[in-house]
């Protein structure tokens, strides 16, 4: 067991070694955006699958409450915690539709969509981002290693250098923080 867990660390090791070196641009044009709409009291809405779903929980929690330091709340909406809209939408639309239409029904010209899919294939994930520029938003993408279908339709595009679900999700994990980290310090000491 002692062999595997030195393997994963060591793997996760060079997973953000590498995804430094290959995103460090896209993950602060990213943080620079997600600052200007929290200024301008812009929304920024997130939303992914399975894991993904938990981290888009995780970030709009941390906007909505606070990060590393007081300030006000900042509108931020996670699309996946509303068992009743989503069952709702996938029953009658497919649940492909389950983000674009919440996005279509709350979102506003200048919010952002921020999508985490690992592959970069989510096929729900490239919908919300289609209906995201139809409105004039701006779309973040956190995935793996190649970026996938997400490549063509995002924004900005912060591609963990990895293909192993499990580093993909840690890694993003510190990517994110970082962002967070990045939107407080907007709001001065």
């Amino acid at each position: 067991m002692k062999i595997l867990i030195e393997k994963r660390f060591g793997e996760i090791e060079q997973v953000l070694r590498d995804t430094l070196r290959q995103s460090a641009d896209a993950i602060d044009r990213a943080g620079q955006l997600m600052q200007k709409a929290c200024l301008e009291r812009r929304g920024i809405f997130l939303f992914g699958n399975g894991g993904s779903a938990a981290d888009a929980q995780h970030v709009a929690g941390e906007l909505n409450g606070r990060f590393l330091k007081e300030r006000r709340p900042l509108k931020a909406q996670a699309l996946v915690g509303d068992a009743a809209t989503m069952t709702c939408i996938a029953n009658d639309y497919g649940y492909e539709q389950v983000f674009a239409r919440q996005l279509q029904a709350n979102a506003e010209v200048s919010d952002i969509a921020f999508g985490f899919s690992t592959s970069g294939n989510s096929p729900n994930v490239i919908a919300a981002f289609k209906a995201a520029k139809a409105i004039g938003m701006k779309t973040i993408a956190l995935t793996g290693k190649g970026g996938g279908a997400l490549v063509d339709v995002a924004d900005i595009l912060i591609e963990i250098q990895s293909a192993f679900t499990p580093h993909i999700q840690e890694a993003g994990m510190v990517v994110y923080h970082c962002l967070c980290e990045q939107v407080d310090n907007a709001f001065g000491e």
